[in-house]
C-alpha cells in the first residue's frame, strides 16, 4: 500500500460498521473536531446506513500527519478515501461548520462520476460568502475557551484539563488559519441537492445568513431548523439523527 493510500484509509472512521447498509453518510467535523464528534449520531442511525465520520490530520490516531492548511487539500484527501472505496450505495455527505465546506469541496471532486446523491451543511455559511472569522493567532486562550464555552459542543470536563485543552486549542488555530484562506468563487455549484440543517439557537448561523447556498447548486435546496446550538447536526437530542433517516430514505426511493 502506497504512502498516500495508507493516509486516505486512516482518514475515515467507522464507530458502528455496517456493510449491509442501503446507504453511505459521511460526516465531516467542525474546525477543531475529530472524527469522534459523530459517534453518538452514529449510533443513533439506523442499521440501513452506514457512518463514516472523517479524521482529519492531526486527531488522534493521525496525530503524527501534518496538516496540509488548506481546505481544498482536506476535501482532495476524502475524495480520493472515497473513490478508493467506491461502491454502489448512495453516498450522502453532511458537514458542520468548517466541515460543511470540506464537504462541499468533497462534493465537487466528486461530480465527476455523480458519487454523492446529496449535500447535508449545517452551521455555515454559504462557501463563496465572507465568514468573518477572529484570527485565532491574534487572540488569547482564555478569549478561545471562551468562545468554545459561547458555542457550546466542547465538555466542561476537557476545557479544564489543560493537556487536552492545549491541543484543542491547537488544532482550532490551525484550522482556522485554513478556514481563513478558503475562497470559492460564487459561480461554483454542484448539481447535486443540498439541505441546511440549522440549530435555532446557533449563534453563528440562521436562515437569513445561509440563505446563499441555494446558488452553490443547480439542484434543490431547502432549509430546516432543528432544535439546538451551533452543534445541532451531530447532537441525536436535537431530531437529528431522525431527520437525517427521513432525508436518506425519500432519497431511496
Amino acid at each position: 500500500m502506497t504512502t498516500a493510500a495508507r493516509t486516505s484509509a486512516r482518514c475515515l472512521r467507522a464507530f458502528h460498521p455496517r456493510p449491509d447498509a442501503a446507504a453511505r453518510l459521511v460526516c465531516f467535523p467542525h474546525a477543531g473536531g475529530t472524527a469522534r464528534a459523530f459517534a453518538e449520531l452514529s449510533a443513533a442511525l439506523p442499521a440501513d446506513i452506514a457512518v463514516d465520520a472523517v479524521q482529519y490530520p492531526g486527531r488522534h490516531e493521525r496525530r503524527s500527519d501534518p496538516h496540509p492548511g488548506q481546505i481544498a487539500a482536506l476535501a482532495d484527501e476524502v475524495a480520493r478515501a472515497l473513490t478508493d472505496r467506491a461502491d454502489d450505495r448512495p453516498l450522502f455527505l453532511a458537514g458542520l461548520s468548517m466541515g460543511a465546506l470540506v464537504a462541499f469541496e468533497t462534493a465537487r471532486r466528486l461530480a465527476a462520476t455523480d458519487a454523492a446523491t446529496r449535500l447535508i451543511v449545517s452551521a455555515a455559511l454559504p462557501p463563496s460568502h465572507d465568514w468573518q472569522e477572529r484570527d485565532l493567532d491574534a487572540c488569547t486562550d482564555a478569549e478561545i475557551v471562551a468562545e468554545l464555552r459561547r458555542l457550546g459542543g466542547v465538555p466542561e470536563e476537557l476545557l479544564i484539563d489543560e493537556e487536552v485543552l492545549r491541543h484543542v486549542i491547537d488544532l482550532l488555530r490551525t484550522d482556522h488559519r485554513a478556514l481563513r484562506r478558503y475562497g470559492c468563487p460564487a459561480d461554483a455549484t454542484l448539481s447535486v441537492p443540498v439541505t441546511v440543517l440549522l440549530g435555532n439557537a446557533d449563534p453563528k448561523a440562521d436562515v437569513v445568513r445561509t440563505r446563499g447556498w441555494a446558488d452553490h447548486t443547480t439542484g434543490a435546496a431547502h432549509t430546516e431548523v432543528l432544535p439546538g446550538g451551533h452543534f445541532a447536526l451531530a447532537d441525536p437530542a436535537t431530531g437529528a439523527a431522525r431527520r437525517l433517516t427521513e432525508l436518506i430514505r425519500a432519497d431511496l426511493t
